[in-house]
């Protein structure tokens, strides 16, 4: 059973539409003996990264996501449920998240070296490829530098690049849109929007 956490967060409902169309069986939950019992988790997102925080500690889920993940469990982050796998985000005036990656979530800033700096658009969103840093099962049959769909304003600086799966490049900037430790594995993008190749991850997912 693969078990998708609803902290209030958006997006729900795709998420568990395009698992549902592999034939994976999921359940949607916000009980924490619900996702203690999980033998897979998914932590989706779609929002800020304060009131999702908030709404983890309200409902009791941030510190059995960390039990979970310490258990072994696999555990698949996507956007802002990848963000606050980390130790911080600078969203909402600074918020401190779940802790269980190193490194922090920053705003997309250009650099002093883009002629136009106005045609940074923020936030970062449509189809773009992620350059494979590893390999790692969740990109099994996938070929590199494959496109995927984003809408984010925020990246997360991992602090150990070990964690580093696929980096992507925005204009000047080049962030890590997979990452990986253990058990543990996120998205920056949103498989679930990103046709095939995205389900192709969700699968991967479920079945390694």
């Amino acid at each position: 059973m693969t078990t998708i956490i609803d902290y209030k967060a958006g997006n729900l409902t795709s998420v568990r539409l395009a698992f549902g169309a592999l034939g994976a069986e999921v359940r949607v939950t916000d009980d924490p003996a619900e996702v203690r019992r999980a033998t897979r988790i998914v932590f989706p997102g779609v929002g800020a990264a304060g009131a999702a925080m908030a709404n983890l500690r309200a409902l009791g889920l941030d510190d059995v996501i960390r039990e979970r993940v310490r258990a072994g469990v696999p555990f698949l982050g996507i956007c802002l449920g990848m963000q606050i796998l980390f130790d911080s985000s600078e969203e909402d005036g600074g918020v401190e998240t779940l802790g269980i990656l190193k490194g922090n979530v920053v705003r997309f800033q250009p650099s002093t070296f883009i002629p136009h700096p106005s045609s940074f658009k923020i936030p970062h969103m449509g189809w773009n490829e992620a350059a494979r840093e590893r390999a790692h099962p969740l990109l099994a049959g996938i070929p590199d530098r494959s496109h995927f769909y984003f809408v984010h304003s925020y990246h997360p600086v991992p602090a150990d690049d070990a964690d580093v799966v696929c980096r992507t490049s925005y204009n000047d900037v080049s962030f890590a849109s997979v990452v990986s430790r253990g058990n543990v594995a996120a998205t920056q993008f949103h498989p679930e929007k990103s046709g095939e190749t995205g389900l192709r991850i969700l699968r991967n997912f479920v079945t390694c």
